[in-house]
C-alpha cells in the first residue's frame, strides 16, 4: 500500500488499525483526526517516528485533506462521529462529518486518483427479529433507523456514486459491533467495565435483549488490511464474526469475569429507535478474499478486554467523568 492516509487514526478502530499496520507492514501512515472527544493521542505513543505522523484536522476542512491525499496512495476512512446516542441528543455533527466530510474525500481522491476504501457499519441495514436466522448481507436493503445511521448510510451511497460516475477506485465495509482494547469509555463494554471498576452498577437499556454480533477490533482490522490488499474495486464486504449476544449476556459476563454477582445490574428506560438486533453473513469475504476471524472465543476476547482497561486506568480516567454526568441525564 506504500504510504496511507487513516482518517480518525486516534479513534477506537483506526488506531488499532494503525498499529496492526505498523506490526505487520512496512507501509508508512498519516492521520488525520480533530481530536474531538473520542479522539486520544496516547493510543498512538510508542508508534516508530520515521513511518508515523499526527497531522489535527478535520476531515470537513477541503483545502487540508486535498493537500494530505496528495501525498499518499491509499485513503482508509474511519473518522465518524459514531454513537447513537449522541445522535439523538445533537444530529448536527453526525451529518456534518459522516456526510460533509466523506465528500471532501472523495473529492480529493478523485482529483488525485487515489485507492480509498470506506469503513461504514451494519447499523445502516436497521435491525432484524430477534430469534430470526437471517443475517445482513451486502444485498440486503438500506433502512437506517438513527441519525447516526441514517447519515453513514448516506455517506455509502456517495462512495458507490463516486464510483460509478468518476471511476473512483473504492472499495466498502460493513462491520458488525466491534470490542477491545483503546474503545472510549462511552460504549457498552468499556462503559461497563469501567462502572465495576468504580463500584458503580452497570446499567441496561429495557430488558437487554437487544442481540449485537460482536468482533474483536482486531479481526475487523485484519479484514479491512485483506480488503485493501485483494478486494475488488467498486465492492461491498460485510465484517463479522459469528459473534451474536443479547446486551443483557454481556453485561452479565463482565460482571462474572471481574468477580461480581452476575445480577448485579440495573435496568434503565430503554433507548428510543433501540435496534434489535444485528448479525453479518460475512461469506463474501471469507469465501471470495481468505479471511478468517483470529479472536472467535468472545469470553476470552472478553478477558483481554477487561484486563486493558484495569491496566490503562490513565488512558480512560479522564473520560468518565464527562461520561457519566452526560447519561445521568438519560438513564432515569
Amino acid at each position: 500500500m506504500g504510504k496511507l492516509l487513516v482518517t480518525g487514526g486516534a479513534g477506537f478502530i483506526g488506531s488499532n488499525f494503525v498499529h496492526l499496520v505498523m506490526d505487520n507492514t512496512d507501509d508508512t501512515v498519516i492521520v488525520l483526526d480533530k481530536m474531538g472527544y473520542a479522539g486520544n493521542e496516547s493510543s498512538l505513543v510508542g508508534l516508530p517516528a520515521n513511518r508515523f505522523t499526527l497531522v489535527v484536522g478535520d476531515v470537513c476542512d477541503r483545502e487540508l485533506v486535498d493537500r494530505l491525499v496528495a501525498k499518499v496512495d491509499t485513503v482508509v476512512h474511519f473518522a465518524a462521529e459514531s454513537h447513537n446516542d449522541n445522535s439523538l441528543d445533537d444530529p448536527e455533527p453526525f451529518i456534518m462529518t459522516n456526510l460533509y466530510g466523506t465528500f471532501a474525500l472523495l473529492e480529493a481522491v478523485r482529483a488525485h486518483d487515489k485507492r480509498y476504501h470506506h469503513i461504514s457499519t451494519d447499523e445502516v441495514y436497521g435491525d432484524l427479529e430477534i430469534g430470526s436466522s437471517e443475517r445482513f448481507c451486502e444485498t440486503t436493503p438500506y433502512r437506517p433507523s438513527s441519525p447516526y445511521s441514517s447519515s453513514k448510510a448516506g455517506s455509502d451511497h456517495l462512495v458507490r456514486s463516486w464510483v460509478r460516475s468518476f471511476e473512483i477506485r473504492a472499495t466498502l465495509s460493513n462491520c458488525s459491533n466491534n470490542y477491545g482494547p483503546r474503545q472510549h469509555v462511552e460504549k457498552f463494554i468499556p462503559r461497563q467495565i469501567t462502572n465495576v471498576i468504580d463500584g458503580i452498577r452497570p446499567k441496561l437499556y429495557g430488558q437487554g435483549l437487544n442481540v449485537r454480533d460482536w468482533i474483536h477490533v482486531d479481526d475487523h482490522n485484519s479484514a479491512v488490511l485483506r480488503i485493501l490488499e485483494a478486494g475488488v474495486i467498486g465492492e461491498t464486504y460485510l465484517i463479522g464474526a459469528d459473534g451474536e449476544k443479547n446486551n443483557r449476556s454481556v453485561i452479565e459476563s463482565i460482571l462474572f469475569q471481574m468477580g461480581q454477582p452476575t445480577d448485579a445490574y440495573d435496568h434503565v428506560t430503554n433507548r428510543p429507535g433501540h435496534d434489535m438486533r444485528y448479525a453479518i453473513d460475512a461469506t463474501k469475504l471469507r469465501t471470495e478474499l481468505g479471511w478468517e476471524p483470529v479472536h472467535s472465543n468472545f469470553e476470552i476476547g472478553l478477558a483481554s478486554t477487561i484486563e486493558w482497561y484495569r491496566t490503562n486506568e490513565s488512558w480512560w480516567r479522564k473520560q468518565k467523568k464527562f461520561v457519566e454526568v452526560r447519561y445521568a441525564t438519560r438513564e432515569q
